[in-house]
């Protein structure tokens, strides 16, 4: 098919669903690249969506998907086989030892939802708190947890959903005299405007260890711990959703470990598929428990798929031999050093901010009015892309200049310095004055 008449079918046929379609018809990818019709190899530094931390159509992935279709892809979703065990077993080998139940799924909305109705059968609460940049999901209860976008315009959300400012060390308000961030005195502002809201029946916290959509916002150090607490003193679980920090992307098998704090309930999705479509809860024994006696339900199509569970023990197996942990932890490294001389040097990079191989920056017009770059940032992507990298900038209001960074783990030293070398002439050629 010709472009042309590509892009005329794409118009009569396909529903729209977000911000437009990147302007290439994309026909197959391998490792850290995507090829358009054309043949133009695009360095894909979003992993997918923000997935595929082992790169695309990687052999133990494909080996797994075709012993699994051939021999065991899907049951009744009250059945159960071996993979599915075995995959659990993995999964909770890599945690603290409290999460040890697992349920396994596909998506990363689905997986919240089913968290976040364990919280509230657990707790009997039904009061849901998540940042004000949040996104866990376009789904019921997951979308009514979502602050980033998609609010207007569906009527009234799911009751009792509240929000915490979000952390964001280079635009919050809260400063202390030095000019440093005081996000303590953020969060403690946070829970006093919680507690003046709740009706009584405050369930759970949902947060991302780093925000994504929400602009790349990394909290910082004792952040999680600081949650934690707050929670415990209200009888509120702790629902932390590492769609896409988990596996390894931050240098850490799970970004939660930096603070010291273990969740409540832990949802995984994203990472764990390495761009196929697998998700879990994980929670604790005494959780589970008391749930499955109050009749927890939670009963879908793929619940407990061996597929997923083929797909989700290969990534792990991939993950630990190939100790893609630790080279996120040192890529991320030479990533963040790359970025700051990029900041140094380009005077509309107004913050780098992240941690591993998910890392972001901030566009701006002016660095001491900090006023977003929303259209600067538009012009870098349409660069990037032109010189064969695929960047996404935030496309959502009011942070068009914000591009978020995560390559697949797989990543080598050659491909860090081939994108970082366009990204910055894509920067001198964007705000070069016409």
């Amino acid at each position: 098919m010709e472009d042309r008449g590509f892009w005329h079918e794409v118009q009569r046929h396909l529903v729209r669903y977000g911000a437009a379609f990147t302007p290439r018809v994309i026909e197959h990818a391998k490792g850290s690249y995507v090829y358009d019709d054309q043949g133009n190899a695009i360095l894909d530094f979003t992993s997918g969506q923000m997935s595929a931390v082992l790169g695309h159509a990687h052999p133990d992935i494909v080996a797994a998907v075709t012993q699994a279709v051939s021999s065991l892809g899907h049951l009744y979703s009250g059945m159960l086989s071996r993979p599915v065990v075995d995959f659990a077993e993995r999964l909770s080998a890599t945690l603290p030892p409290a999460l040890s139940k697992v349920f396994l799924l596909t998506t990363g909305a689905e997986s919240n939802e089913a968290a976040i109705k364990m919280a509230k059968l657990f707790t009997g609460g039904y009061e849901i708190v998540s940042f004000d940049r949040s996104w866990h999901g376009m789904t019921s209860g997951a979308a009514a947890a979502t602050y980033s976008a998609g609010r207007r315009g569906y009527g009234p959300p799911a009751p009792g959903n509240m929000t915490l400012p979000t952390p964001n060390a280079y635009r919050s308000p809260f400063r202390r005299p030095d000019g440093s961030h005081d996000w303590e005195t953020e969060l403690d502002y946070g829970f006093e405007l919680i507690d003046r809201q709740s009706s009584g029946s405050l369930a759970a916290v949902i947060v991302e260890p780093i925000l994504s959509s929400g602009g790349i916002i990394d909290p910082p150090p004792g952040y999680l711990a600081s949650l934690k607490r707050k929670c415990a003193e209200r009888g509120m679980l702790l629902i932390v959703d590492e769609a896409q920090t988990g596996l390894g992307r931050t240098g850490a098998m799970y970004a939660f470990e930096r603070d010291g704090v273990v969740p409540d309930i832990l949802t995984l999705s994203k990472t764990l598929g390495a761009g196929l479509p697998v998700a879990a809860v994980v929670t604790t024994e005494e959780i589970e428990d008391v749930c499955h006696s109050r009749g927890f339900l939670f009963f879908t199509t793929h619940a407990s798929d061996p597929l997923a569970a083929a797909v989700g023990s290969a990534v792990l197996a991939v993950i630990e031999r190939d100790k893609l942990v630790e080279r996120a932890g040192t890529l991320g490294e030479q990533l963040r050093e790359r970025l700051l001389d990029l900041q140094r040097r380009h005077e509309v990079v107004g913050d780098v901010r992240g941690r591993g191989l998910l890392q972001g920056i901030e566009l701006v017009t002016d660095r001491t009015t900090k006023e977003p770059a929303e259209r600067l940032g538009q012009d870098v992507t349409a660069a990037c892309l032109r010189l064969g990298l695929h960047m996404n900038i935030v496309q959502l209001p009011g942070m068009g200049g914000i591009f978020r960074i995560a390559p697949p783990l797989t990543l080598s030293e050659g491909e860090l310095d081939q994108a970082m070398t366009i990204l910055d002439r894509a920067l001198t050629e964007s705000a070069t004055p016409r």
